[in-house]
């Protein structure tokens, strides 16, 4: 069977373009080639010196010459990219990409969008960009209220319930709207997005040891153990609150498909360790494919030659095999 992987390719934002956006994208070409066929979208001008580029018209042109060249859907930006230094006259253009790219997918003309890391200080700086980041301006430009962040390696997947958000404000932010909201959104997408029937939740508790039955917090027994018990009377496979230093470790992964954690770090701290590199940022809930690689911009490094395109490539290749899912469920 056929679906957007064989048929249409990724649309690759071009990022903050004096980040290591292009020259990550240009790695990532001569990985997958015509293996996996993605478009870039930018200025042609950003990209390193001495790339191959094919400049199309339409998306599907990618698919004839991802083989021979990066193909490129050319987006003008008014100033040139100077490695380690955004320029506010190019703030505009950045995000005009990002919703290029996602009307590209609504349209059917593109099979997923994988977005290059965005300065989002440039963005405010520049062009007054009022959201908190990347997927609050996706979930905006879809018209959804709730996304839901994954990490995700071959080894395993994690969802922070609360994200950005000081340690100390996350009992107050940990509602159980929010973590059933949470649970049902990752729940979802791993079966449709994953192809994962009757998918396996790992939920962590907040405190040390789980609360150690209220004794060291009361948010299990108050929040997350009935919110475990309801949605496991609706069908889903839950096993929780559980002990958030012994879920990690290869026997506990391998009884669960993606783990529930209640603050970033809880989450991102195993995924980091176990796939540094590799580790990739999905949005879930959302009604088109998004991954993003799991780095920033390191305008230390941009322009250099030295940034590592592992995590872009393994973005584009979940990207790629989402959308594919997506279209046989």
């Amino acid at each position: 069977m056929t679906g957007p992987r064989d048929t249409l390719p990724v649309a690759l934002t071009c990022g903050e373009p004096a980040g290591v956006g292009p020259e990550i994208a240009v790695r990532a070409w001569e990985s997958l080639r015509a293996r996996l066929p993605f478009v870039w979208i930018g200025d042609p001008a950003h990209l390193p010196r001495g790339t191959p580029v094919r400049e199309v018209e339409t998306p599907e042109e990618a698919m004839t010459h991802a083989g021979q060249a990066l193909p490129v859907l050319p987006h003008p930006f008014p100033e040139a990219a100077i490695p380690g230094r955004p320029a506010p006259a190019n703030a505009a253009a950045v995000i005009e990409v990002i919703a290029r790219a996602v009307k590209l997918v609504a349209d059917g003309r593109a099979a997923a969008v994988c977005t290059a890391p965005i300065s989002k200080q440039a963005l405010k700086e520049g062009a007054g960009f009022a959201h908190p980041g990347h997927t609050e301006y996706l979930a905006h430009l879809a018209g959804v209220n709730r996304v839901v962040m994954m990490l995700a390696c071959p080894d395993l997947r994690v969802v922070p319930v609360t994200i950005h958000e000081p340690l100390a404000a996350v009992p107050g932010l940990l509602t159980p709207q929010l973590l059933s909201d949470t649970i049902r959104i990752t729940h979802a997408a791993l079966i449709r997005d994953f192809g994962i029937e009757g998918p396996r939740l790992a939920v962590s508790g907040l405190n040390p040891h789980a609360g150690e039955g209220g004794t060291m917090g009361r948010e299990e027994i108050e929040v997350i153990a009935p919110v475990i018990a309801a949605l496991r009377a609706e069908g889903l496979a839950l096993t929780g609150p559980l002990p958030g230093d012994t879920m990690f470790h290869p026997a506990a992964r391998a009884r669960y498909d993606a783990a529930i954690c209640m603050y970033h770090d809880q989450a991102l701290i195993p995924i980091k360790t176990i796939d540094f590199a590799g580790g990739v940022n999905v949005t879930l809930g959302l009604p088109f494919v998004r991954t993003s690689p799991d780095h920033g911009t390191a305008f230390d490094i941009a322009g250099q030659g030295t940034a590592d395109p592992t995590s872009l490539i393994a973005a584009l290749r979940m990207a790629a095999d989402m959308a594919a899912a997506r279209a046989v469920g």
